[in-house]
């Protein structure tokens, strides 16, 4: 069976690991997950991995294609970690 890509915002909530829609949508709020598919109510599993992947400092784009509040929080990420 194939994954879904697009996603209702209950199931991106919950392929976030967010126990709540109150936390993803808190999760929006900080810029941590992107919004819905413009013009939809569904979510890209594709575009909450990267947005994952830049919060947690595994940046996949080279650092000349961020913008510096992407590196601000990219390097943020990674001293949280630390």
């Amino acid at each position: 069976m194939t994954e879904k890509r697009c996603l209702t915002k209950q199931e991106a909530a919950e392929y976030c690991g967010c126990k709540t829609l109150a936390a993803f949508d808190q999760w929006r709020a900080k810029g941590i997950v992107p919004d819905a598919i413009p013009g939809t109510c569904r979510w890209d599993r594709k575009a909450l991995d990267l947005a994952l992947d830049r919060a947690s400092g595994i940046v996949t784009v080279s650092e000349a294609e961020l913008t510096p509040y992407q590196r601000w929080k990219a390097d943020h990420a990674k001293t949280q970690a630390a």
